[in-house]
């Protein structure tokens, strides 16, 4: 069994899968998902460090500049009003580079709201299989339970009141058994209960930590935003004050971009870490379709209950619960006539039966796997597509964003520069009576006269 219905892994799934992965010692990793492996946990830190030597050289860049421009500025001659040459540029390209990261801040919403999409997507698939999975448990317990009081009591009579003829007592026993044989086989179809996950766990831990995740990026969108309109702001009024609160909040938002970045790329990595083919591919029977993580073992566990052994089980016991019709009715002919107070268990056994009946057809129905495989191909589409893209997204808005901030960083200490001192009364109006000069000429005319 190849992909489910309706789920083609994308260009960009593949093209993840495919990226090399290293450990510290820059050996080759597998691209499969081993959270609890030394080197699974190197090469994820490795990816994380890559974000955090990209911060590294844009603070040594900016930092360098920022020395350049304040140690080697040539001094300005004496009486000089006019601006330096090119001071326009400095100003429109922070300009520039704080519209880019506006709209990358547009971006960035875009993503957390498709990775948000993706992850509710893939809980709720996982709380869906969780639902399938313990109404198949309940109805292994039920069965068992009723096949189990069936032996306790209707057959236990049945075996007293047909004492006196031994060969009855044997059918009745071997009906015992045989409803004893169906109840272990039924006990052994919950194949999950062997795994360590539980879908429901999954769901509800994936979905508390995306509601935090959800909220600070959120948070962080917001923060650059104001940062960014504050910073216009603050260039259009020429205060300086607003520029240099704004000067370290961009700093510090630099900071948080780069360090999300690495979040982003980190796990978009444990997202598709899966690929490579493994057991539970060839569970499937295609080695290029493994899950994408253990989360999605479940599905995988599916196949396996549908194969030849369970299968088996199934058919047998189905074919027990035959055989103890046929004996039953044996009996109901036989005993009957000779002891009248058989009728009465006899008839609850097959009552018995016909529900146990009729909760193998439904547990049939639910081992067939139809509604798992649709989980498995909405949790794959939700984790895959929607998630995959979000995250995708979210990438280029940490790299837009470091990159306008990073410029912004570099301009700002020369746009702050370019601004008019605030006691810079040289420009006064002549006319203006509060002029210090219109004042003295007044006081000059009242001493003369």
């Amino acid at each position: 069994m190849g992909a489910p219905p309706g789920y083609r892994p994308s260009a960009w799934v593949h093209l993840l899968h495919q990226l090399p992965r290293a450990d510290f010692q820059l050996r080759p990793v597998p691209s499969g998902f081993a959270p609890q492996e030394q080197e699974y946990q190197q090469a994820l830190l490795l990816v994380v460090a890559l974000a955090g030597l990209g911060l590294g050289l844009s603070l040594i860049f900016i930092a360098v500049y920022l020395i350049r421009f304040c140690c080697c500025r040539p001094p300005e001659p004496p009486g000089a009003k006019s601006p330096p040459p090119g001071g326009g540029c400095v100003t429109w390209s922070c300009i520039a580079a704080l519209l880019v990261g506006c709209a990358g801040i547009g971006i960035g919403f875009y993503g957390n709201s498709e990775t948000s999409d993706g992850v509710s997507q893939l809980s709720s698939a996982l709380l869906h299989a969780n639902h399938t999975l313990s109404a198949i448990d309940h109805l292994v317990l039920e069965t068992v339970e009723r096949l189990g009081e069936a032996v306790r009591t209707e057959l236990t009579t049945l075996e007293e009141v047909l004492v006196q003829r031994p060969e009855l007592v044997a059918a009745a026993r071997g009906a015992r058994g045989q409803a004893e044989a169906v109840a272990q086989q039924l006990q052994a179809l919950a194949f999950w209960r062997g795994v360590p996950l539980s879908p429901l766990q999954v769901a509800e831990d994936v979905s508390f930590v995306e509601e935090y995740r959800w909220l600070a990026y959120v948070l962080l969108l917001l923060l650059e935003l104001l940062v960014c309109l504050f910073t216009l702001l603050g260039l259009a009024k020429q205060s300086k004050w607003l520029v240099i609160v704004m000067t370290v909040m961009s700093l510090l938002v630099l900071v948080l971009s780069w360090g999300s970045m690495g979040l982003e790329a980190a796990t978009a990595v444990v997202s598709n870490g899966g690929w490579a083919p493994g057991p539970w591919g060839r569970l499937m029977g295609s080695p290029s379709f493994p899950p994408t993580s253990d989360i999605l073992n479940y599905y995988f566990l599916c196949n396996q209950a549908v194969s030849n052994p369970f299968q088996q089980r199934l058919t047998l016991s189905q074919r027990a619960l035959a055989n103890i019709h046929s004996q039953l009715q044996g009996l109901e002919r036989e005993a009957v006539p000779q002891f009248p107070s058989a009728q009465k268990p006899l008839l609850s056994l097959e009552e018995t039966l016909n529900v146990t009946e009729g909760d193998f057809h439904q547990l049939v129905a639910l081992l067939h796997c139809r509604g798992l495989h649709k989980d498995y191909g909405a949790a794959l589409r939700g984790l895959c597509e929607d998630a995959l893209e979000g995250l995708l997204f979210l990438l280029l808005f940490s790299l837009l964003s470091a990159g306008a901030l990073a410029t912004t960083l570099c301009s700002l200490p020369r746009a702050w520069a370019l601004f008019p001192p605030s006691d810079d009364y040289d420009d006064a109006d002549d006319d203006d009576p509060f002029n210090p000069q219109e004042s003295k000429r007044f006081v000059q005319w009242q001493s003369s006269i």
